[in-house]
């Protein structure tokens, strides 16, 4: 998946790049209005990550000189303006999504694959190993009759091990995608052992046992065709 990410603050432009690369998403950057719309008009992205203060140019500029060329792409506007009014302004401009900053990356990270499930639609929206259906849409997660009582985490940690199936997911990267920037390794080690024991112990007792693997020093993985 490529994405634009617009933004004049340098520092946050770079943390989002490096946080939205390691989730291997392929990421361009525009800083200003104009370079934005020279990027959009020369490529095709899957989804816009766009600031509203912007130079040159600003957001609202950008969004509606694309929908007039009817660039479809879905927009999520990034702006510390907060009231009811701008972001009812956004919306009618043709966003599809709308985040105030301050925000924390595990949020950006939901809003995200949620406008990239709508944009792709509804054939990559189920999830399924071994007997277990995840619906990312939905979210919720179904063993033959039984839904599970997963908690938002466990959820998030499933739905990402079913996204990288057969590839090793190491820990930092589980932790990075499930916590966002509030992930702390010196005093959250063990926050990740702990959702997996859990999430096991659900999935054994809806007969579900064995998907979830230890990497020894690595991470997890989930092995297996979609049935």
């Amino acid at each position: 998946m490529r994405i634009l990410l617009v933004d004049d603050d340098a520092e946050l432009l770079a943390q989002l790049e490096i946080s939205l690369r390691r989730q291997r998403y392929e990421i361009d950057t525009a800083s200003d209005g104009e370079e934005a719309l020279d990027r959009l008009f020369e490529a095709h992205f899957d989804l816009i990550i766009l600031d509203i203060m912007l130079p040159k140019i600003d957001g609202l500029g950008v969004l509606q000189a694309i929908r007039d060329e009817n660039i479809e792409t879905p927009v999520l506007l990034l702006t510390a303006k907060g009231s009811i009014d701008d972001r009812v302004a956004g919306l009618d401009a043709g966003a599809d999504d709308y985040l105030p900053k301050p925000f924390a990356m595990s949020e950006l990270m939901a809003r995200i694959r949620c406008l990239l499930r709508r944009a792709g639609g509804q054939s990559v929206a189920v999830l399924s190993v071994k007997g277990v259906m995840l619906d990312t849409v939905n979210q919720t997660v179904v063993s033959g009759s039984r839904t599970l009582n997963l908690t938002p985490k466990e959820f998030f940690i499933l739905e990402f091990l079913l996204h990288n199936k057969n590839r090793v997911v190491s820990r930092f990267n589980l932790a990075e995608h499930v916590w966002g920037d509030s992930y702390d390794p010196f005093t959250m080690s063990n926050f990740i052992d702990v959702h997996i024991k859990n999430l096991r112990k659900k999935l054994g007792e809806a007969g579900c046992t064995d998907i979830i693997e230890t990497v020894r020093g690595v991470g997890f993985t989930i092995r297996g065709e979609p049935e």
